[in-house]
């Protein structure tokens, strides 16, 4: 709400120490842009009812030394008034000249932290929409809700709806039999060595993958019982895929030790009478990597059913311990952060945002693609985000570690899902 402290989870990413905490997605299109004006209008009427965006983010002071810095939180304020056309903007630069501009430069203070960018496309006859927030602001579901408004078969989103905070009931994680059981909040695994190379500078590179590679890749298993068998699903492909780049970087370093390599994934809490809420409600849930086996479609197998969620009501004991957590956020990032933004705590993350849109076309122009920009990863990991829509998949790879290695690990998840599309080991 505004004018309220941040949940653990948000004031965790003001508090980010690899970067500025941004993030977006770029939406491409096929046609001649729109005009500025035209843009502006339509965000000004289907977003103009949304709080959220209407807010600023406000540090908890400079000093923190002393409790202060045990107990400062930074809070929202209102900025009443303020339309969400005047965040909306156009500029020459190409996504990835976008990404190593803005996205590692913070928002100015006393604006709300979030941005629309009319952008040209790579060809003549194309163009994108980029969105840019603070990852405090919102999270992927969120903005798949407010990209989603502006298509052709969007409807204005509505204040109350986008303001239902899920309460008492939560989607929650509750992995397969595969994962065998969930690991404990500090408990560590294997780190898995990236490739290291060029200047250790963060990088970013996108990728598209193709329809009929992916659609085999979904074959290659079948889920269930005989008769009623379903094809693995694309999350489940990806993180099979992602387990094989990181075998692939292990074996390609054989000192790098022993023991369980984790992935981690955000999973979304709304439940069903809260999918309209803008904000941040998922919570990062770990699971088990199998890199031990070589055959892909061995992995494959490991990886379906390995994440799923169930709505039940948040316990008493769950309550109590992000309160707790929460009422003293320097205290606890400053403990927990040297374990949870380690390599072995979790090597990967794995985020897969879908825009299950109504429409395909922005003012007749057609969507073409969906493209994830995320935060800079924790020092020495990876983070895979995978964006989907009716067209088709693009990988985005994000790295620290090395300014060559986004391209590398890139390159070397196309490889594994030609080969489980193959079907061969």
């Amino acid at each position: 709400m505004p004018g309220s402290h941040l949940p653990l989870m948000e004031e965790g990413m003001a508090r980010w120490p690899f970067g500025p905490p941004n993030a977006g997605i770029a939406l491409d299109f096929e046609g001649a842009p729109p005009s500025l004006d035209e843009l502006r209008a339509l965000v000004e009427e289907r977003w103009k009812a949304l709080p959220r965006l209407t807010q600023t983010l406000v540090a908890p002071g400079v000093g923190r030394t002393g409790p202060a810095w045990w107990t400062g939180r930074h809070r929202w304020a209102r900025r009443d008034g303020h339309s969400p056309a005047e965040q909306v903007g156009g500029a020459d630069d190409t996504l990835r000249e976008a990404v190593g501009r803005w996205f590692h430069t913070p928002f100015p203070a006393g604006r709300p932290p979030w941005s629309l960018h009319l952008l040209p496309g790579s060809t003549e006859g194309e163009f994108s929409l980029l969105f840019r927030m603070h990852h405090s602001l919102l999270d992927g579901r969120s903005l798949t809700t407010l990209l989603r408004a502006l298509l052709d078969d969007g409807l204005p989103l509505d204040g109350p709806s986008s303001q239902a905070v899920p309460g008492p009931r939560r989607r929650t994680a509750r992995p397969g039999p595969a994962a065998g059981g969930a690991p404990g909040l500090l408990t560590a695994g294997r780190a898995v060595p990236l490739p290291h190379r060029g200047a250790r500078e963060p990088a970013y590179t996108v990728v598209r993958l193709r329809a009929d590679v992916l659609k085999a890749a979904r074959e290659a298993v079948r889920v269930g019982e005989a008769g009623s068998a379903r094809p693995a699903s694309t999350n489940e492909v990806f993180l099979a895929t992602v387990s094989g780049v990181l075998r692939s970087c292990l074996s390609a370093s054989p000192s790098a030790g022993s023991g369980q390599v984790w992935l981690s994934v955000p999973v979304d809490e709304r439940p069903d009478d809260c999918g309209e809420f803008l904000g941040n409600a998922f919570a990062n849930v770990r699971v088990p990597a199998p890199v031990a086996l070589a055959d892909p479609t061995a992995r494959l197998a490991a990886c379906t059913g390995l994440l799923t969620t169930v709505t039940r009501p948040r316990r008493a004991s769950e309550r109590l311990v992000e309160g707790t957590l929460g009422a003293v956020p320097g205290a606890t990032l400053a403990l927990a952060g040297g374990k949870i933004f380690a390599p072995a705590y979790a090597p990967a993350a794995c985020s897969y945002v879908h825009l299950r849109e109504r429409g395909r076309t922005l003012a007749g122009r057609t969507l073409r693609h969906l493209t994830i920009v995320p935060m800079v990863p924790p020092t020495d990991t990876v983070t895979f985000a995978l964006g989907g829509c009716s067209p088709g998949h693009t990988l985005s790879v994000a790295t620290n570690s090395g300014s060559q290695d986004a391209v590398l690990l890139a390159e070397a998840f196309l490889d594994e899902l030609t080969v489980l599309a193959r079907g061969t080991g």
